[in-house]
């Protein structure tokens, strides 16, 4: 039985921007300007898909912000890993040792298994960073821990869709408003660019802050579904963690703007709950 400060899961979340300069070696052999080779590649993407999100092989991760769940469901520490404390191999190599040295907590993700994980695999695979245990394929394979099926990851979004049956338009915004929590404020993650390129670190760490609080607020109803946690456990651990937020917002100011937000989302739903009228309305005949 383990203990109840024994950190079980690490929510997390990643914000990333494209390499310039692998955009241009790769297109164009390098002949093009690193900045003008991603414009015109994000330009081509835009025209094609209707989106300029590069695909992630060409990512390299910025932020990196990780929630420490203890075993009891609870909420021990918020941490970001930034760009600015020693480059893109110094998030990937402080995030694979934490794994290592809680003894392997359970990833929760929202989408990471498209993005998150791939990312960070292939940032290791970049500079060269052991991971001898997320690899190791001596096992079966539904025990291996890039399986799907082994319990090492719990992708939200899979969960959500039925492992991908389904889609959520609106993805970790719509999920979190689900559940009358803040999901997007200001800062958006088509703005994660535009924000390094500004030199605004602060606002993508904070942003990213506010995504895996959001994560864990759907991690937590997803245990509820799953019959890990009772409703009554649930209510008790947002409380604590509403408490996390306000002992701290001194230090980290967006968990401020964050409870803010939240009230204003579950105002909105109160006072706009439109089927309980009509219900309502419907009883008077």
């Amino acid at each position: 039985m383990p203990n109840a400060e024994t950190i079980s899961y690490f929510v997390f979340d990643i914000e990333s921007v494209p390499d310039p300069a692998l955009v241009s070696l790769v297109r164009t052999a390098g002949e093009q300007a690193p900045i003008d080779a991603l414009k015109e590649y994000q330009t081509e993407l835009m025209k094609k898909k209707g989106t300029d999100f590069v695909p992630y092989a060409f990512h390299v991760p910025i932020s990196l912000a990780l929630a420490k769940i203890r075993s009891d469901f609870s909420l021990k520490d918020l941490v970001v890993l930034k760009i600015e404390d020693g480059g893109p191999r110094n998030i990937c190599e402080r995030f694979w040792n934490g794994w290592k040295y809680y003894d392997h907590p359970q990833l929760v993700t929202f989408n990471g298994r498209g993005f998150d994980i791939p990312l960070l695999e292939l940032t290791a695979f970049k500079y060269g960073i052991p991971l001898g245990k997320w690899f190791d394929d001596q096992k079966p394979s539904y025990q291996q821990c890039r399986n799907r099926y082994s319990g090492t990851h719990l992708d939200l979004y899979d969960f959500l869709t039925n492992f991908g049956a389904t889609s959520i338009i609106g993805g970790l915004n719509l999920a979190a408003k689900i559940l009358r929590k803040p999901g997007k404020i200001d800062t958006k993650g088509d703005m994660v660019q535009e924000l390094m390129e500004e030199g605004r670190l602060n606002e993508i760490h904070s942003y990213c802050r506010c995504d895996v609080l959001d994560t864990y607020f759907i991690f937590l109803r997803a245990s509820v579904l799953r019959g890990k946690i009772s409703p009554e456990r649930e209510v008790e651990l947002i409380e604590q963690t509403r408490a996390f937020l306000e002992a701290r917002v001194n230090e980290t100011p967006v968990y401020g703007e964050y409870i803010n937000a939240w009230e204003r989302v579950e105002n909105f739903l109160k006072s706009n709950d439109e089927i309980s009228k009509l219900v309502a309305f419907s009883r008077l005949d």
